[in-house]
């Protein structure tokens, strides 16, 4: 009889995965982790029974996270990821020469061993000892707190709004965050589903635009996430997305992506417009 892994969303519909076997499974102090081995998607992450990454397609929401800010700011130096467990927001943070310092804090150490065990392309920043990268086992909201550093970009890559995850979408949180951001910083935070999460994002982009002068939301496609369209909020002190994305820079930066590219970029930032009839009146350009 075949095995699978279902994750249930809204009570209304739900996504199943053939799995193979489980490869690891622990609960933390925070949540459920565990790792299968999936029929279609290689090995997958699931977070109390909710897909985090699959090997299949992790290169997408980590290209779409991390390309698009470092990009957009000319000198990003001093990076901050929150959360970002499976290590792959860290992986690309890492692979521009121009960050000299990235610190990185999640508050399950579980999903860091897991991940190292048994996502080891993903977590490679996590197994491999770098004198620009410092990992913190820890709480993010009280990190960003108490911490007296001062970051170009922070990145939140947090799990969905419920448990360990909640006060990474809240208003306290991001006052923190725009305190201990460069004056010409940039955060850019995972943002939920347009057609399910419209709500989050609703309140999220109202709690953006109290603080800065620059909000946007970029939009991208990943096989594993309900619906199949996900967004990243963007908010900026100075640099704006579009007009100050450099096609030169990322000449400079001579990487290789697999899924973003510049014509990637400013397609990302045009929002449907059942989104925009949500979110629009908040964004600022």
């Amino acid at each position: 009889m075949s095995k699978f892994v279902e994750e249930r969303n809204d009570n209304f519909f739900s996504v199943r995965y053939e799995i193979d076997r489980v490869l690891y499974s622990k609960r933390s102090p925070f949540q459920k982790v565990e790792v299968v081995q999936t029929k279609g998607h290689g090995r997958m992450l699931l977070n109390d029974d909710l897909v985090m990454v699959s090997e299949r397609d992790e290169f997408v929401y980590h290209d779409m996270i991390v390309h698009p800010v470092l990009l957009t700011h000319p000198n990003p130096r001093r990076v901050l990821i929150i959360g970002g467990g499976d290590g792959g927001t860290a992986r690309e943070v890492l692979r521009h020469n121009k960050v000299e310092q990235c610190d990185m804090v999640e508050i399950d150490g579980c999903v860091v061993e897991a991940c190292r065990e048994f996502l080891p392309v993903t977590a490679e920043a996590l197994s491999t000892p770098a004198p620009r990268f410092s990992l913190h086992i820890d709480d993010g909201v009280k990190f960003i707190r108490e911490t007296k550093n001062e970051y170009d970009v922070v990145i939140v890559d947090s799990t969905d709004p419920i448990g360990p995850a909640t006060p990474l979408f809240g208003r306290e949180f991001y006052r923190d965050v725009y305190t201990h951001l460069a004056d010409d910083g940039i955060v850019v935070s995972q943002g939920e589903s347009p057609y399910y999460n419209a709500k989050t994002q609703h309140t999220m982009v109202q709690i953006l635009a109290e603080l800065f002068p620059i909000v946007r939301y970029l939009n991208f496609t990943n096989l594993t996430y309900p619906g199949g369209l996900w967004s990243f909020s963007f908010a900026s002190k100075k640099w704006h997305p579009l007009r100050d994305f450099s096609e030169e820079r990322m000449r400079e930066a001579n990487l290789k992506f697999r899924y973003y590219n510049a014509d990637i970029h400013r397609a990302a930032f045009a929002l449907p417009s059942f989104q925009l009839d949500n979110i629009g009146a908040f964004l600022k350009e």
